[in-house]
């Protein structure tokens, strides 16, 4: 199996930026806009770091920048479980599952590299 881009996992990073947003705004308690905060964080940590290679790079294949990126994980298994409770609309929620197993899917193949 062929290790993801940096231009494709940039691509799905951002399209779970966007719908993490959404689901903060939607969100209901404090508490899960800290939770939806936090992963926020540390993902425009990663964006920010990979936007600053070079665009001739991007056909590489994609390594952790961050040390946040690396203990992401457990966070969004936690809120992959409770996903009911924290994203309140219907698309947010459906779009939300979709991209999260292609997050997921980078990420646990980054950390099984290192």
């Amino acid at each position: 199996m062929s290790q993801t881009s940096v231009a494709d996992t940039l691509r799905e990073y951002l399209s779970l930026l966007e719908l993490l947003d959404d689901a903060y705004w939607e969100a209901s308690s404090i508490h899960h806009k800290d939770m939806l905060y936090d992963i926020i964080s540390i993902f425009s940590q990663e964006v920010a770091e990979i936007n600053k290679l070079s665009i001739m790079d991007h056909h590489y294949p994609y390594e952790v920048i961050t040390e946040g990126i690396r203990r992401v994980v457990p966070k969004l298994e936690r809120l992959d479980e409770s996903r009911e409770d924290v994203i309140q609309r219907t698309q947010t929620l459906t779009d939300f599952r979709d991209i999260l197993s292609s997050v997921l899917g980078i990420l646990e193949e980054q950390l099984a590299t290192l």
